[in-house]
């Protein structure tokens, strides 16, 4: 008797002395984590067909779900609008960036027709948490903390930073209502998002409430700047050029079955290899591969994190890009050592083209190339049949119904006494359950006057000054076979869709009066 009196008190002392156990046992709802990759191209990750390092990422999708038809909103803003309310970004104000135009639909910051995922969560008793990039509203009171966030470190304003202080741009740090002043001889923003994003959980480690945490990267976003130790890993791999590169990734994307057989690549947006210019285009896929590289290394730092507090089997954790890889050519520091401090460039839309395999177009565009991305899904608690690749067709404006749906929570039609647009996305919490759900939804783009529909395997896609185009999307996944002229009735009706979708959205022509 003695024997199991003893027994039980020092079971119960391993349970209430261990990390994190109070907030494990106190609920069985998980914890929820967003990351956001910025400006990431759909063939970047080792499981997607790269070349690039990033073992944690890869093991998260081999442990959890890897979604190879997730798409965003083709850039920052209205992508960060959409997966924080669930809508498309018009509905939430959010049509272009952050700039007024001077209409509802595009007026720079979120609007009062919606909610966000931690207003509701911490609403319901969720601990609530940022770090990285916001850009969703500059001035002060359009800020996280406004929209449901109890602590917040990062940049409100936007992204481009990653050593500090920059010459370049202005881009101030705040730590909630406190300016920060980094060490300019250790602060790299990806490594510090993650270090005060751990902080903030080590901090209410008493708590019984489970937290949801939104991790806004802004890697691999130009400029291109990493620390030199990550540069050195890379910095032979890129000479062999364009063509070897986006070659070996699309045969790998075959191989991994992310891809299918018969599928063609798209068309190169490259002629040839510049030997003169070699060390210089290396050097930049280089630095750019360091920075995902870096990147892979913070999210295996908080996953530490949560596996030493015993959170990590009852923590959801989504991963996945908020546009393609950009085309932009920039270059504000000619002549400056690539990859460090005093550099501010891109990698242009060559390399970007590669990031992008197999696909067409870039970011801001409705092509594949600047609205797909991966998404990964872990989640050891919640996940049935984990390891599985998922082909459906998902939004990232499903993740907020997603998230309310796994917390238990309802979307209200009013919130503060403001009366709510109702949810577009969709939960796909059936997915993690391993359960069917309806895939023949409609989705819809519009960006900058660039616009797309799907209906299942129809896609209807145009460029601003260009005709519509109509592909097949089962058997032409890289929209090389424009069956417009063919097909003019599936054209007129799918155009039909994204005009009605458009004035029920306040979409209006671009460029704005």
């Amino acid at each position: 008797m003695i024997k199991n009196v003893v027994i039980l008190i020092w079971l119960v002392l391993v349970v209430c002395c261990h990390p994190g156990s109070e907030r494990s046992a106190a609920s069985q709802r998980p914890n929820i984590i967003v990351i956001l990759a910025d400006d990431m191209g759909y063939s970047d990750l080792g499981c997607m067909g790269s070349e690039i390092e990033t073992p944690n990422l890869d093991q998260l999708a081999q442990n959890g779900l890897l979604f190879t038809h997730c798409y965003n909103a083709s850039r920052c803003c209205p992508s960060r609008a959409s997966l924080l309310t669930g809508l498309y970004q018009h509905q939430a104000g959010m049509g272009f960036m952050v700039q007024d135009m001077g209409e509802p639909s595009y007026q720079g910051f979120l609007n009062e027709k919606c909610v966000t995922i931690p207003e509701l969560l911490k609403e319901s008793g969720y601990q609530t948490i940022m770090a990285g990039k916001w850009h969703v509203g500059d001035d002060r009171e359009h800020w996280p903390d406004k929209r449901g966030f109890d602590q917040f470190f990062g940049i409100p304003q936007g992204g481009g930073l990653y050593f500090y202080p920059s010459k370049f741009i202005d881009r101030p740090i705040y730590r909630n209502d406190e300016l920060v002043t980094p060490d300019s001889s250790t602060f790299y923003t990806t490594d510090d998002f993650t270090d005060e994003a751990v902080k903030f959980l080590s901090d209410s480690e008493k708590s019984e409430a489970p937290f949801f945490m939104y991790l806004a990267y802004i890697a691999p976003h130009f400029p291109l700047q990493a620390w030199p130790e990550d540069i050195a890993k890379y910095e032979a791999k890129y000479m062999v050029g364009y063509e070897a590169v986006r070659k070996k990734r699309f045969e790998r994307q075959k191989e991994l079955g992310i891809i299918d057989q018969t599928v063609d690549l798209s068309a190169p947006e490259y002629s040839f290899w510049d030997e003169e210019r070699a060390s210089v285009e290396s050097q930049k896929m280089a630095v750019y591969a360091a920075m995902i590289d870096r990147l892979d290394q913070n999210i295996g730092k908080l996953i530490q994190y949560l596996k030493s507090n015993d959170e990590f089997e009852n923590t959801l954790i989504f991963f996945l890009s908020d546009n393609g890889a950009t085309a932009e050519n920039v270059d504000r520091s000619p002549g400056s050592e690539i990859g460090t401090s005093s550099s501010f460039t891109s990698y242009g839309e060559k390399w970007a083209n590669v990031s992008n395999t197999p696909f067409r177009n870039f970011k801001s565009q409705e092509y594949e190339g600047g609205i797909i991305t991966p998404m990964i899904v872990h989640w050891p608690a919640g996940i049935q049949e984990s390891g599985r690749r998922i082909v459906d067709i998902v939004h990232i404006m499903d993740i907020m119904p997603t998230c309310l749906d796994v917390a238990g929570v309802n979307y209200p039609g009013e919130y503060n006494d403001r009366t709510l647009s109702p949810l577009s996305g969709q939960s796909i919490y059936p997915i993690i359950k391993n359960e069917p759900i309806e895939n023949d939804r409609l989705l819809f783009w519009e960006h900058m006057g660039n616009k797309a529909v799907r209906m299942k395997d129809a896609k209807l896609v145009k460029s601003r000054n260009g005709e519509w185009e109509l592909f097949d999307m089962e058997n032409d996944p890289t929209e090389l076979n424009d069956l417009s002229s063919t097909n003019l009735k599936l054209k007129d009706s799918l155009e039909a869709l994204w005009n009605e979708w458009a004035v029920e959205n306040e979409v209006l022509d671009w460029p704005l009066n």
